[in-house]
């Protein structure tokens, strides 16, 4: 891909003739050889960081190993000119391009299969190479034997971009002829086994690039698409360069520059990464997207951290990339593939469809009648049975899309158009995003625009904003398409209720579109949506609500994740915010669809009963009547008498079990279902002698595995609990603590895998089963955990903070804390509490990301929320401690 020639010269960065003395003829000095090579790397880094054209870089460093290479040929060889052999360089080196740790693949070219003295001596060239640290790629092999390995699409690849190193010229002119387009894959089969391999390969990035750790090389918009793009118009063309696009009609001389600036963009993030990293590392791995983004020169600012404005940089970068290479390989196919050029079929005066696709019927459709570049849109969800966009119409919409301006949204007809797309029952989401990429939305909606690309640098968002957005919309929209009812049956029922989806579509796409302005995004948010609305045409009514579902759009997910949802009180004031089943369903489905789109690996089971069981209590506090709430007496009442008839179905004679019940507090049948108290009922009485006993149970549902544990407690029972099941990779998501006597409690731990996943192996639960009895019946104290903190958590640094609040009503003291993760916190922070004589009764576990963000439920031994000043301020200083510095707010 040469296109430009640099302004100057990098330095010699291999001096040949102390390169020849040490390949002497008598001995070679290997160790004289490495020193080059190493300070011609290190010089090479050096020139990146002092500015140096990436130009210059590439080539330089593919001519240092044209150096080397050459001369280790021509020594180590008997006469290597005067035998029928080539040697050849091959793929990105073939090109004359070389990052510092980049493939460096060459073919020996044979005129016949080579003797043992050639193998012999080809050994000892390849020795010599990996010995001076060169990471050879090499196959040898004769011209026919090159035509046979070409039917593979990777290996005629390579070939094309062969170049001649050394030796027999008129033997590598045969390999040219011998994988030409006129002898094997001509230019419509190559571009359609390009076009797959670059559709498989996007597949594995799930067809984004903008996740958290993006791979520059192979996700969408990288530098593979670039060379995808070369590789056809070298195939179709025979041209080298990207330039000749333009002089054929492909490529404006702007699309070139831009395409040329993504190029450079991402040699120069490549080679940083291949210095930094000392090893040939293509993913931008946070690590190096903090080392990165001070060496690019960013800085933190009001607007946003230094490694989120480069990221923003990156992000934006391939986007146009992507956008760039989607017009230029629909521009191949129809130059390559179409044979026979159809009569247009017109739809209406502005658009008709030419061979499958979407054009415009002139060049001046947008410039006359601006309105168009949201009617395209509509008419691809009208006509499901068009293929895309054609190339020139995209290129149009790209050169105009600067029509969109405040007048454009101002327009009435515009307007409408938006709010028709959302309203289609076809290619909602399909043509929001083609709109994303093409520019429009960000055009359109300005507020969309200042977040496209911007990114979060933290483990809990997968996705730029934008990109997250359009994967909440995208859910939303499953929600409401039965042929996708069986992923979330209950979501969908909900979905199909709703009598204007587009409501919902609206608040996805406004939830999170405030961020990085500073202030509460959610209420920003909520601010740009109803005005948006009101200004669309929605009535007020449902302007509100849209406005509504944005300002609340987390209420869902932190009161179930972080409120005791088993106390009437939470749900009461929770069905107060929300006020009716319309507002609750809404807020639901925008909570799953939020929660999913995030960060899919985030989203288990238990936080599906989490959402599920919230939902079920304020649908019930709202049937009745949030002027006659339920009070805790009656809640218990039902559930002592669902539990007795539990029992007696089951044949169990609950009379030794009423005294010890009558003992208990009333949290702990506020807190445990009929069903889950029947099952400690049945393991009592079945064991009330033993000291220790330990039970696992999946639960129904199948959100997570129940352990049971009853046992002498000292206060340090959860400590012990929590190390041993955090020491075998488990992920606790919530404790309840029950004491049950002088010295003794119940506890019920809710546990998945560390992937978030339920246990489902027998074998595994029985070793869960074996390690808590063995660490409980040892009688020592709790263990420190010994598993290594993931890599990617290694990456951030969470301040510790520590929130204090007072539960009057239940008469608790409410603890949250929020820390980095680590294997072993849960258990540190039960042995603060324990060594500063704090009973837990209840917790909420929840990692997000990196962090954990974990509320305790705690009193004094009396059972007395903590509210002397002395007392908590020595639980907070305990917890500065043991677990870093703390920030505290009461």
């Amino acid at each position: 891909m040469s296109d430009s020639t640099p302004s100057s010269e990098l330095p010699p960065l291999i001096d040949e003739a102390r390169l020849l003395d040490a390949i002497g003829s008598e001995r070679i000095d290997i160790a004289a050889i490495r020193d080059q090579m190493r300070s011609g790397q290190k010089a090479l880094c050096e020139s990146f960081s002092a500015s140096a054209d990436i130009r210059e870089l590439v080539r330089g460093r593919a001519a240092a190993i044209d150096t080397v290479l050459v001369a280790a040929w021509r020594r180590l060889l008997d006469e290597p000119r005067t035998r029928d052999l080539a040697f050849v360089a091959v793929g990105g080196y073939g090109r004359g391009e070389l990052h510092p740790a980049s493939d460096i693949d060459i073919l020996i070219l044979c005129a016949e299969e080579p003797d043992d003295t050639l193998i012999s001596e080809i050994e000892k060239l390849l020795t010599f190479l990996w010995d001076v640290g060169l990471e050879i790629g090499h196959s040898v092999r004769t011209v026919d034997q090159c035509r046979e390995a070409a039917a593979d699409i990777t290996v005629v690849t390579a070939l094309m971009e062969a170049r001649l190193l050394d030796g027999d010229d008129e033997l590598f002119a045969q390999l040219e002829a011998a994988v030409s387009p006129d002898v094997i894959w001509d230019s419509k089969a190559f571009f359609a086994a390009k076009y797959q391999e670059q559709q498989d390969r996007h597949e594995k990035f799930s067809f984004t690039a903008h996740q958290l750790e993006p791979h520059v090389k192979e996700a969408p918009g990288g530098l593979r698409d670039i060379q995808t793009i070369a590789w056809v118009a070298r195939r179709h063309f025979g041209t080298d360069s990207l330039r000749d696009l333009v002089d054929r009609g492909f490529l404006t001389e702007r699309e070139f520059e831009k395409l040329l600036d993504g190029l450079h963009f991402l040699w120069r993030v490549r080679f940083a990464l291949h210095c930094q990293s000392r090893r040939r590392e293509e993913r931008l791995l946070f690590d190096m997207q903090l080392r990165l983004a001070e060496q690019f020169g960013y800085s933190d600012a009001d607007h946003g951290r230094a490694v989120e404005q480069f990221m923003q940089h990156y992000y934006r970068t391939v986007t146009e990339i992507s956008r760039l290479n989607e017009m230029l390989l629909e521009l191949f196919e129809e130059d390559i593939l179409l044979e026979i050029d159809e009569e247009p079929e017109p739809i209406n005066a502005r658009f008709r469809v030419r061979n499958g696709f979407l054009e415009t019927t002139h060049d001046e459709v947008f410039r006359k009648d601006p309105s168009g570049l949201l009617e395209l849109f509509l008419l691809l969800q009208q006509h499901p049975e068009i293929k895309g966009v054609s190339p020139s119409t995209i290129r149009l919409v790209r050169r105009d899309r600067d029509l969109i301006d405040e007048d454009f949204r101002k327009d009435k007809r515009n307007r409408k158009l938006f709010i028709r797309i959302l309203r289609e029952p076809q290619g909602v989401t399909h043509e929001l995003r083609r709109m994303n990429r093409y520019g429009i939305l960000g055009r359109y909606i300005p507020a969309f625009g200042n977040i496209t690309g911007r990114m979060q640098f933290d483990l809990f968002h997968a996705y730029t904003v934008d990109e997250h957005i359009l994967f909440v919309v995208s859910n939303l929209r499953r929600f409401a398409l039965p042929r996708y009812d069986r992923e979330f049956p209950f979501c969908s029922r909900l979905m199909q209720k709703q009598n204007k989806p587009e409501l919902l579509y609206l608040a996805g796409l406004f939830h999170d579109i405030a961020k990085g302005r500073g202030g509460d995004h959610s209420e920003l948010g909520a601010v740009d949506a109803e005005e948006f609305c009101v200004e669309h045409g929605l009535s007020r009514y449902d302007a509100r609500l849209v406005a509504w579902l944005v300002k609340h759009h987390l209420l869902l997910s932190v009161t179930a994740q972080k409120k005791d949802i088993s106390d009437p009180q939470v749900i009461l004031e929770f069905a107060q915010t929300v006020g009716d089943q319309l507002h609750l369903d809404c807020l639901y489905l925008l909570t799953v669809a939020d929660v999913r789109g995030t960060n899919p690996d985030l989203w288990n089971s238990w936080k599906a009963r989490l959402f599920r069981d919230l939902y079920e209590a304020t649908r019930k506090a709202l049937l009745r009547g949030l002027e006659n709430p339920i009070d805790k007496e009656e809640l218990i009442s039902d559930t002592k008498d669902e539990v007795m008839r539990l029992l007696a179905l089951a044949g169990r004679d609950v009379r030794p079990l009423t005294e010890f019940w009558e003992s208990l507090n009333e949290e702990y049948f506020l807190r445990h279902s009929a069903e889950e108290i029947s099952w400690h009922a049945t393991i009592l009485l079945e064991d009330e002698n033993d000291d220790i006993i330990v039970r696992l149970r999946r639960h129904a549902d199948i959100s997570g595995t129940a352990v049971f544990i009853a046992a002498n407690d000292d206060g340090s029972l959860f400590a012990q609990v929590t190390a041993v099941l955090d020491q075998m990779g488990l992920n606790i998501v919530d404790a309840r603590i029950v004491l049950v006597g002088e010295g003794r409690s119940m506890h019920t731990y809710t546990v998945l895998e560390d992937s978030g996943e339920p246990i489902t192996d027998s074998a595994r639960e029985e070793d869960i089963h074996r390690s808590l009895v063995r660490a409980l019946g040892s009688g020592q104290k709790p263990k420190a955990v010994a598993r290594r903190l993931p890599r990617q958590a290694r990456m951030f640094d969470t301040p510790l903070r520590i929130n204090v609040s007072q539960d009057d009503e239940n008469q608790r003291t409410v603890l949250e804390i929020i820390a980095a993760d680590r294997p072993g916190l849960l258990s540190e922070i039960g042995r603060v509490f324990t060594d500063s004589g704090v009973y837990l009764h209840n917790a909420k576990i929840a990692t997000v990301g990196e962090r954990a963000e974990d509320v305790f439920f705690i009193t004094d031994y009396m059972g007395r929320p903590i509210t002397d000043d002395e007392k908590l301020q020595q639980v907070i200083d305990m917890l500065q401690e043991r677990l870093g510095h703390v920030s505290t707010q009461r």
